[in-house]
């Protein structure tokens, strides 16, 4: 299998905007005011959930809980990857719980983390923050937080590369392999 053309999608400056964005819409409700925990689906939704967790206290001048889902135990397609433990700093039960992940694709790997979450408590509401949604679901789930809708085909390819801070190589592109 050979890589087609790639582009890029979302540059550095559109990532920082677009996490400045979805940071805005998690605080904009009354219920996210009281007891705020992001979630990142380990891998893909660590880097965002800290980006997301430090500018949520720029902006409202508090730190909303942070950590980390390890879904691996909950998948339904018994593909395990390596992956630390999740950490989870605090009870999620009666809180306002934002899982977040990086792209949106089947719903599978947010399945799990529902999952993997109401084992944990039982959260006042659990809403869903991602970077990209590429459409195409299995699964009949939706953000209520999209950094950018891009419609795919199942053989493209969505590359998110988002460090923890704000860096010059952040970015999102799209190949199609052919």
């Amino acid at each position: 299998m050979t890589t087609g053309r790639s582009r890029v999608l979302i540059g550095r400056d559109q990532a920082a905007r677009i996490i400045a964005r979805l940071a805005q819409q998690i605080l904009e409700p009354d219920e996210s005011q009281n007891g705020l925990v992001l979630l990142g689906v380990r891998r893909g939704g660590e880097a965002l959930a800290m980006r997301l967790a430090a500018e949520i206290e720029r902006i409202s001048g508090r730190a909303p809980a942070l950590g980390f889902l390890n879904i691996n135990l909950y998948r339904d397609d018994r593909v395990t990857h390596e992956l630390p433990d999740s950490q989870i700093p605090v009870d999620v039960s009666a809180r306002t719980v934002v899982i977040v992940d990086d792209v949106l694709y089947t719903g599978r790997t947010v399945r799990s983390a529902l999952d993997a979450v109401t084992d944990l408590g039982r959260p006042s509401a659990v809403r869903l923050c991602v970077l990209i949604d590429r459409g195409l679901r299995e699964l009949p789930i939706s953000a209520d937080y999209v950094g950018r809708f891009v419609p795919t085909l199942p053989h493209d390819r969505v590359r998110v590369n988002l460090d923890p801070q704000p860096a010059e190589t952040d970015q999102v592109t799209i190949s199609d392999r052919l």
